[in-house]
């Protein structure tokens, strides 16, 4: 009778202790396996969470659309638990952001001091994530006008052209000089500009290596004011409030880092990719003149002032956020 009820009172001991048992985290990216993301940000991140909780949790990479097909749904894949963490970009998903995606209007944020300044003023946006826990958000290298086959060397030239744009912000920025906005993902642009259903797009210099647009891309045009895209790393509300306070705390200081580190990557390695872009033969780099650079900026002023009152408008305070973006 002693030894069942000790046998008895064990098992009980076992059911009621909360068993420890290691978190596997999926990340969701839609880049291609070879991203310098994965060097550069994730690996470091991985490295980071697992150390800070002694291994008991970890992530797993998911590159290439391996855990669905399609850029614009990585926020919903969230929210709907499909993966734990995923990497987007706002943009693609506007509607839910209208805040964030203030940063990318030109003027706004300087591409090098950006990522600093929005981490900063960081609980600003806590409404628009809500429906999930925000790990990261930095800011890209500025986007450029790639075209195919016509240079564009002044404003005039974007007339009747159709240009491949990241979000909506960005399409009233293309809209308001001259040419016609196409929405399309970056994975998308290169059989796009290739087959001629687009003339060009407005995107950053990485992506003359990581989505190979150098083979389809004879032109860029710099020196105007541009758009800014930013890339997130949100995870599902349930997987991140079934943390500990103390893996929670892992994971948001890794995603801090991660931000830093993906901002430095992408502007260096939008740097490198420029250089090899202009020493290619048959390929040429467009530094617009200063009469060009103040068209273009006196086109865009207007969208950006337009914006950032609508926003007001629906109580976003837009103009607070953007006077602390600029530090004033």
């Amino acid at each position: 009778m002693f030894r069942t009820n000790l046998i008895a009172a064990a098992a009980a001991t076992l059911i009621a202790a909360p068993m420890a048992s290691a978190e596997e985290l999926k990340l969701a990216d839609f880049q291609p396996p070879n991203h310098l993301v994965v060097d550069s940000t994730y690996k470091p991140m991985q490295e980071a969470i697992s150390s800070a909780t002694g291994g008991d949790v970890s992530v797993t990479l998911y590159m290439g659309g391996e855990l669905g097909a399609g850029p614009v749904e990585q926020y919903n894949r969230v929210v709907d638990g499909v993966t734990d963490i995923a990497f987007g970009l706002p943009g693609y998903t506007a509607a839910n952001f209208p805040k964030t995606l203030l940063t990318e209007l030109p003027g706004v944020i300087s591409a090098d001091t950006g990522t600093q300044a929005v981490m900063d003023n960081i609980d600003q946006l806590a409404k628009e994530y809500r429906r999930v826990q925000l790990v990261g958000l930095w800011n890209n290298a500025p986007n450029l006008l790639f075209t195919a086959d016509k240079p564009v060397r002044t404003l005039e030239d974007l007339k009747g052209m159709k240009l491949r744009v990241p979000s909506r912000n960005a399409g009233l920025v293309v809209e308001a000089w001259g040419a016609t906005p196409v929405s399309m993902p970056a994975p998308e642009i290169y059989n796009a500009m290739q087959t001629g259903v687009i003339d060009g797009a407005m995107i950053d210099a990485t992506t003359l290596k990581a989505f190979k647009l150098a083979e389809v891309t004879n032109y860029i045009t710099q020196g105007m004011d541009s758009t800014i895209s930013s890339f997130f790393l949100i995870m599902n509300r349930d997987s991140f409030d079934g943390l500990s306070a103390d893996q929670q705390a892992a994971v948001l200081a890794a995603g801090k880092d991660a931000a830093l580190n993906g901002n430095k990557a992408w502007l260096a390695a939008a740097e490198t990719a420029m250089a090899d872009f202009a020493a290619t033969e048959g390929k040429e780099v467009i530094d617009l003149s200063a009469e060009e650079v103040e068209k273009f900026n006196a086109a865009s002023a207007p969208v950006v002032a337009k914006v950032i009152e609508e926003a007001d408008a629906q109580g976003l305070d837009a103009t607070g956020y953007v006077a602390a973006l600029k530090g004033e």
